[in-house]
């Protein structure tokens, strides 16, 4: 069944990747805080978007409870403008990986195994929307995590509430992307002209 899951996962992420779209967005870099909520407890974490290309975001999280769970988190993540590219909704997929508590319930005996510092690999999903004003991206996401290695139960969903401060304005990284793609053209060009020159200095 969790093998079954992870296909599917890997699906979605090669559809985010795939498919076009119009891109939102008005920031290129940001990081801040991240407050995870699910029927386990409150988890605060570390979070940090870099947008890759246009709509394309990869977003990292690290987040604990600071007593029996902590993760680190890996997503790739589309986003598509409403109304204006500062307000956006978003929806990705990825991985994780992490140390956390696994509570197993035993139907023959109606008991529940909890233990403590199980190493855990899974994948995640994430839908959410997100504002940026004054230099402040705030966002509310679901993301829900499907264990592959080490927990039980299998499937846990999380509420996410997050603040980030825009490192990198969206126009000022595309401005430097545009200028390192002139620089190689200009580059190319040169090396076609010495190239040139040096065949007709040998004829």
């Amino acid at each position: 069944m969790q093998k079954n899951n992870f296909i599917v996962i890997l699906t979605i992420m090669l559809l985010i990747v795939h498919v076009p779209m119009v891109s939102g967005q008005s920031y290129g870099t940001s990081a801040g805080l991240r407050l995870g909520n699910n029927n386990q407890g409150r988890m605060l974490g570390f979070t940090l978007q870099q947008r890759i290309k246009k709509g394309l975001t990869v977003e990292g999280i690290l987040q604990s409870d600071f007593v029996y769970n902590t993760t680190a988190h890996a997503i790739l993540e589309r986003h598509r403008p409403l109304v204006t590219k500062r307000l956006n909704y978003y929806y990705g997929a990825g991985v994780s990986f992490g140390i956390e508590e696994s509570r197993q319930k035993i139907p023959e005996s109606m008991q529940i195994i909890q233990t403590y510092g199980n190493g855990t690999v899974g994948v995640d999903l994430l839908a959410g929307l997100e504002l940026t004003l004054l230099g402040i991206n705030f966002s509310v996401d679901y993301k829900p995590n499907i264990n592959i290695v080490g927990r039980q139960p299998w499937y846990n969903g999380q509420v996410g509430i997050s603040a980030r401060s825009v490192l990198v304005k969206g126009n000022k990284q595309n401005k430097k992307r545009r200028q390192k793609a002139r620089n190689k053209r200009r580059g190319n060009q040169e090396g076609y002209f010495h190239n040139l020159i040096d065949s007709i200095k040998k004829k």
